[in-house]
């Protein structure tokens, strides 16, 4: 089994791999931006990215990989935090658009992506994955521009 990990939130990527092995899958993603922020509205920040999984090999049969995330600069899948300074705003990713999974590593109540496929010939086989984010409305934040980054692991 070998594993790839990649950095997220802003959603970029850095891939390390083992070139002995004849598979070779790497991970892809756009950013997830949430735009501006009032802290006076109750209503929740919704928006999403893309998260790409590419796989190549001469030829591959049955392939199973995962994807998951991690908890960023937070340390916790309960609420994940952006970061400006020592100011900190509460969001979450999903794998769904009913925002019910979080998207994680599969502890701590998370689910991750399982997927796969049954035959590739000498093209990549490439799928995308929607990651839904959320910011919760009412949270007392001061200005600033706040980040945070993921790491995405794909496991195969």
């Amino acid at each position: 089994m070998k594993t790839l990990f990649t950095l997220l939130l802003t959603f970029s990527l850095g891939i390390a791999c083992n070139a002995t092995q004849a598979q070779v899958c790497s991970a892809a993603s756009t950013s997830l931006n949430f735009g501006t922020y009032n802290p006076q509205s109750s209503s929740n920040l919704d928006n999403t990215a893309t998260v790409t999984v590419t796989c190549q090999a001469t030829l591959s049969l049955l392939m199973i990989y995962t994807v998951k995330l991690s908890a960023g600069s937070s340390g916790s899948y309960s609420q994940r935090k952006m970061l400006s300074g020592a100011n900190t705003l509460n969001y979450q990713v999903y794998g769904e658009s009913t925002h019910t999974t979080i998207w994680g590593d599969g502890t701590s109540s998370t689910g991750y992506i399982s997927d796969g496929y049954l035959l590739q010939v000498l093209t990549p086989v490439v799928k995308s994955y929607t990651a839904y984010g959320r910011a919760p409305g009412s949270q007392n934040v001061k200005a600033g521009s706040y980040t945070d980054t993921l790491t995405i692991l794909v496991t195969y």
